[in-house]
């Protein structure tokens, strides 16, 4: 059986080359389960300090931007709002452009929230008044939001026409009282009960790497004499293999899983098996501390 210790280190070498910015999913990566991943907090200070573009790309969808930022500093490696890209974040900006000045019921914390500011947000007595409508459902994380009431208030207004967002489709996340349902789940049962294919912009949505994409070309070009960033020279690194490693891939982007989250050796042996291009890592790591040692001592290639 092929293991991490048997993976040449030729594939990540291989894999990080040329690469002139990176994406970094969270959870996983650089927390599992509310704690730090041991070295993840240092390689990322390494990127800021550094100055390599960066942007950590998590579907997340239980807090807003600014309070991540505020709890990064909480693990020793203060990390900037705008450097974190959520699925939350990215479906307000969906939202935005999608339906303007129109009513939205959203299904996320008050954190959450804020994310839509200056967006019309539907209180639950209106979304549950008789003829209600909306222009969107969109679902989020929140065990106070996610009952059982507010569902049904969704699907009724999905019935009757609002376009169901989801922000993504995981159906499970690691906290610190093991796997935990995460929203997908209930995206995927207000799909099968109203009959409809929901809109997802989190992860592995193209349009989410695109997103970041965008982003970090806006990094590149700021830098003087800096020539334009390719897809092909950003790397995902993350601990799903369908989510982050297979969805990098099909955006342009190269993939590689680390064995620090939900993954483990039984993961490589999969991953080793399948074609590159196809599914299978550029590459596979311990852990994102590996991947930015890789980099070399500067933090860039």
């Amino acid at each position: 059986m092929r293991t991490i210790e048997s993976l040449p280190s030729a594939d990540l070498d291989a894999a990080l080359d040329g690469v002139r910015a990176l994406l970094l999913d969270l959870d996983g990566v650089i927390v599992v389960a509310g704690r730090p991943v041991p070295g993840a907090p240092e390689a990322v200070a390494a990127l800021e300090r550094n100055g390599f573009p960066y942007r950590i790309v998590t579907n997340t969808s239980l807090v807003s931007r600014t309070t991540l930022a505020g709890w990064s500093e909480s693990i020793g490696s203060p990390i900037p709002a705008e450097r974190f890209q959520s699925a939350l974040s990215a479906s307000a900006a969906y939202t935005a452009r999608a339906f303007p000045g129109r009513p939205l019921y959203v299904l996320a914390s008050p954190d959450a929230r804020t994310e839509f500011e200056g967006q019309w947000l539907l209180g639950h007595d209106e979304a549950g008044a008789p003829g209600a409508t909306a222009a969107a459902v969109v679902i989020g994380d929140s065990p106070e939001e996610v009952t059982f009431d507010n569902l049904d208030r969704a699907f009724r207004l999905v019935r009757g026409g609002a376009r169901l967002v989801g922000m993504h489709r995981n159906p499970w996340w690691l906290t610190p009282a093991g796997p935990t349902l995460d929203s997908g789940a209930f995206v995927v049962g207000l799909e099968f009960a109203a009959e409809v294919r929901a809109t997802i912009v989190g992860k592995p949505s193209g349009s989410f790497f695109s997103i970041a994409v965008a982003d970090l070309r806006r990094d590149i070009a700021a830098k003087a004499s800096a020539r334009p960033l390719r897809r092909s020279e950003i790397a995902m690194i993350g601990d799903d293999v369908r989510t982050d490693v297979i969805a990098a891939q099909r955006a342009g982007l190269r993939g590689i899983l680390v064995l620090s989250g939900k993954h483990g050796p039984a993961d490589v042996e999969a991953a080793a098996g399948r074609k590159r291009g196809g599914g299978r890592p550029d590459a596979v790591a311990p852990s994102l501390a590996e991947v930015i040692a890789a980099l070399g001592p500067e933090g860039r290639r």
